[in-house]
């Protein structure tokens, strides 16, 4: 068995090992370590193995899902060897033979199906990688699928926007041919996304050998009736079809055709304004708090999986974008309609995860249960829309439900019980009246006495023996009894003889059977395994029949999502009182009364307060070409980060199709978006905070185009005063000569104000405050003009700074607002001990000015040769001794 263990083991070498030992499947060797320490198993030990003993902890076949569910989450790869032969026919071949086994499967993180290891709301996407390399340079593809629903994508990309690609997907593995992982100019991407990428035998990806490939999964003459797809493209899907094969085995998974996405069909947005923005998670990892958490109103699994994938990706088109829209505000509008067809849509199970399932062997009745269930809740939305004039995307859905295969639908649940078993082989799950045949095994099964009894009474009532019995024993089985006296009437012809035979003669009975009696204790004993094997029968002919129409139930699962998604966005745009931008391909950028989604939605629960509303106005002058910049100052805590991030976040929902939170907003179609806002540091790489702002700010001005939507909080802060207010002031001079893009520019450099005087496109803006009687009041609005302050001590006595430390900031800031530091610098380093302030503060006499050092300076002046600055200075100096 060890010998059986270590050849297959040695054939999965990157995969813990799960093999299959009756009830359990086992681990051995390092796999049965790093299990133990995973899952917080017990580690025990089996046997020996060079001198050593053999490590070993194990699973039960019953609960694998569960650890199953573990490993993967810690990015393991498992290999489930099956026994693939009955122990009976090992035994055939001799005492010491070993039932045959072998891996029917490899779990890796991109390739589960099963319910419990997916999140009903979140896409599990594997994507592969293509590289092409033609003229020294190389062509770069992604191609990432859903296994479990079959989506199926591609599009080409480049070095330097390939970590922002894979992030926008945000796949839970990447796999990538072994040569361009380990590239060193594409290493700094594989270095950011850590485990989640792994490296394949470059076989997988041979371009050469791609079309034929893909060919032959999909049973065609060649794949370019698909697409005109690049080579690097064909690398990738090719890639990811290989992979599939290698971890599905025999099995042959339903996977739409792939879609190829053209360049710069939707928003771009880098990886660290992705993060920064907060789209589908926060900061910490957490969905909640994010802006997918905050607008998801769907229904449905499918439909929240939409929702995502459209806040990732909004689209550039801008007809495209309004047939959305036409979609929301007519839901909008049908109120009673949209809350019908929300009710039906919210019991549906999740049509293209059960398809799958089924497909590739791991479904079950549930699942069947799930297809008519959704194929019937088709029909009725197809019903209950079929009677309105739709927009054109709705109708586009309805076209599709009602071309379904609804009648397939009503055969699934005629033949499907109304409680469902999770598992096939427990059985139960066709209806009665489906089958005659596995009626006639139920009953032999669930009422073996009732048939015997109904025989009984028509013998006893063919043969006038009123006392014969049908009894049954270990030996005989079932037999027919009669009194000695009565025996004539059993063996009195020979017909009778030929028809009951005797077995047995007691002292006071004799007992027969008949061929009758003989096939029905048969049909008994066998009943419940014939019951099954025929249920099985019959599900394996309505999975089949269901695989034939795999494409139709997965166009018809799409087009739901796409109902369920529209009546959400039209929910929540009621409900919190969105309105519908105008989105066309100006560079018009007019937000009115504009809202955080986030924030406003914080705010209610938390406090109850309202929200303050800004106008934010980018747009171009009605005699200009290109787009304004903002720049934006104003007081620590007074929303410039709110205001910055909630006028990309308008742009993002605009574009993906959703109402937003504003009174009126008019979008000119932006082609890629930035946001330069919050510090972090990258100590792994190298990186200081200060750098990692720099990079982010150099990948900015060196991409933003006319198009683009810039918005760059405190550019330049990890630096020297000077040094920082040079960066920022000259990054604010580039974006207004090069980028020539609409841009919000926060910052705390007052001095940069000025430069309004001198770049026309550029506009000052303020975060008002109010101080009234010694406290600062942030007012959160936005306004014309430009702050004098920061307000940043009043801030840090907010936040709880001890008292002495906010005096003693209060005097250093006094003395550097005054000027007395200029070659007084001693001084100042002197009164630094900040709680040197509180000492005199507290102190119980005010200390007496030195007479002696003030006569003495005094004495020392000659005013007649002292030039403006330093009579200015010995002011200074005087006032600081009697201070």
């Amino acid at each position: 068995m060890m010998e059986q263990y270590m050849e297959i083991k040695a054939a999965n070498p990157d995969s813990l090992l799960f093999y299959r030992m009756g009830d359990f499947y086992e681990l051995f060797f390092d796999d049965a370590e790093i299990a133990s320490r995973a899952l917080g198993i017990v580690l025990t030990k089996r046997g020996k193995h060079a001198g050593a003993d053999i490590p070993m902890c194990g699973v039960p076949i019953h609960a694998a899902d569960d650890y199953l569910q573990k490993l993967i989450g810690l990015g393991h790869r498992v290999a489930v060897c099956e026994q693939i032969e009955d122990p009976a026919e090992a035994k055939k071949r001799g005492s010491k033979s070993v039932v045959r086994r072998d891996v029917v499967r490899l779990v890796t993180p991109g390739t589960i199906t099963e319910d419990k290891l997916l999140s009903p709301g979140e896409a599990n996407f594997l994507m592969a990688l293509g590289r092409v390399k033609a003229g020294g340079d190389g062509a770069l593809a992604l191609a990432w699928l859903e296994l479990s629903t079959g989506l199926f994508k591609v599009a080409e990309t480049a070095a330097d926007r390939l970590l922002a690609d894979v992030l926008r997907i945000d796949p839970r593995e990447l796999i990538v041919a072994e040569p361009v992982f380990y590239d060193p100019e594409l290493k700094p991407v594989f270095d950011v996304l850590g485990r989640t990428a792994s490296p394949q035998p470059a076989a997988l990806f041979d371009s050469a050998a791609a079309a034929d490939r893909i060919a032959r999964f999909y049973q065609v003459a060649t794949p370019d009736g698909f697409a005109s797809f690049s080579r690097a493209e064909l690398s990738a899907i090719s890639g990811i079809i290989a992979f599939i094969e290698k971890t599905q085995k025999a099995e042959r998974p339903p996977l739409g055709i792939p879609e190829r996405e053209t360049a710069g069909s939707t928003l771009f947005i880098d990886a660290p304004t992705r993060a920064n923005l907060e789209l589908v998670k926060t900061l910490s990892g957490a969905r909640d708090g994010s802006l997918l958490s905050a607008i998801d109103r769907t229904v449905t699994g499918a439909g929240a999986r939409l929702l995502c994938e459209r806040l990732t990706a909004p689209l550039t088109d801008a007809g495209r974008v309004n047939a959305r829209l036409d979609s929301v505000s007519w839901l909008g509008q049908e109120t009673a309609l949209r809350e019908g067809l929300r009710a039906l849509l919210k019991g549906l199970a999740d049509m293209p995860r059960a398809l799958t399932r089924l497909a590739l062997n791991r479904g079950g009745p549930r699942d069947l249960g799930t297809i008519a269930a959704g194929l019937g809740v088709a029909e009725q939305v197809a019903e209950l829309l079929g009677r309105s004039e739709l927009p054109t995307e709705m109708a586009a859905a309805l076209e599709v439900l009602k071309a379904l295969p609804h009648e397939f639908g009503s055969r699934l649940t005629r033949a499907l019980a109304d409680e469902l078993p999770l598992l096939k082989r427990d059985g139960g799950f066709v209806r009665e009246n489906w089958d005659a045949e596995l009626d006639e095994m139920r009953a032999l099964r669930d009422q073996s006495r009732q048939v015997v009894a109904a025989m009984e009474r028509a013998l006893a009532e063919e043969t006038g023996v009123r006392s014969l019995k049908i009894r049954h024993n270990n030996v005989l089985g079932y037999y027919v009894e009669v009194t000695a006296n009565h025996q004539a009437a059993l063996t009195g012809t020979d017909a009778l003889r030929a028809r009951f035979i005797h077995r047995q003669t007691m002292a006071s009975a004799m007992r027969f059977t008949t061929t009758e009696l003989a096939d029905l204790e048969t049909k008994i004993v066998n009943a419940a395994d014939r019951a099954l094997t025929i249920e099985l029968a019959v599900f394996d002919q309505l999975v089949a029949e269901t695989i034939r129409l795999a494409e139709d139930i997965r166009r018809g699962a799409a087009a739901l999502a796409v109902l369920d998604v529209s009546a959400a966005l039209a929910t929540i745009a009621a409900d919190e009182d969105w309105t519908r931008p105008l989105v066309d391909d100006s560079l018009a950028f007019e937000i009115f009364g504009g809202r955080h989604p986030v924030v406003e939605q914080s705010l209610r629960r938390t406090s109850g307060q309202p929200f303050i509303a800004n106008d934010c106005h980018l747009s171009p002058a009605p005699d200009g070409k290109f787009g304004a910049i903002w720049l934006l100052t104003g007081p620590n805590m007074g929303g410039k980060s709110t205001f910055l991030r909630q006028n990309a976040l308008i742009a993002i929902l605009a574009q993906a199709g959703c109402f937003v939170p504003a009174a009126r907003a008019h979008i000119g179609v932006v082609d890629r978006l930035f946001s330069r806002v919050g510090a972090s540091d990258d100590l792994a790489r190298g990186r200081s905070t200060f750098m990692v702002e720099m990079v982010e700010t150099a990948a900015i001005l060196n991409q933003a185009g006319e198009r683009a939507l810039v918005i760059l909080d405190e550019i330049g802060r990890g630096t020297a005063t000077f040094d920082g207010l040079s960066i920022a002031w000259a990054a604010v001079e580039y974006l207004h000569e090069k980028n020539r893009c609409r841009s919000i520019f926060a910052t705390h450099f007052h001095e940069m104000t000025a430069l309004a005087e001198k770049l026309p496109r550029l506009h000052n803006v303020t975060m008002r405050v109010k101080e009234w009687e010694g406290e600062v009041i942030f007012l959160h609005e936005v306004g014309k003009g430009a702050a004098d302050r920061s307000y940043g001590i009043q801030v840090a006595r907010l936040a709880g700074l001890p008292a002495p430390v906010v005096e003693g900031a209060r005097a250093v800031l006094h003395q550097l607002e005054s000027g007395e530091t200029s070659g007084k610098a001693d001084r100042l380093v002197d009164d630094l001990p900040l709680f040197s302030v509180a000492a005199r503060r507290e102190a119980p006499k005010p200390q007496e000015p030195e007479p002696d050092r003030l006569r003495e300076t005094l004495a020392a002046l000659a005013p007649d040769e002292m030039t403006p600055r330093e009579a200015l200075e010995a002011i200074y100096r005087l006032k600081g001794i009697v201070n």
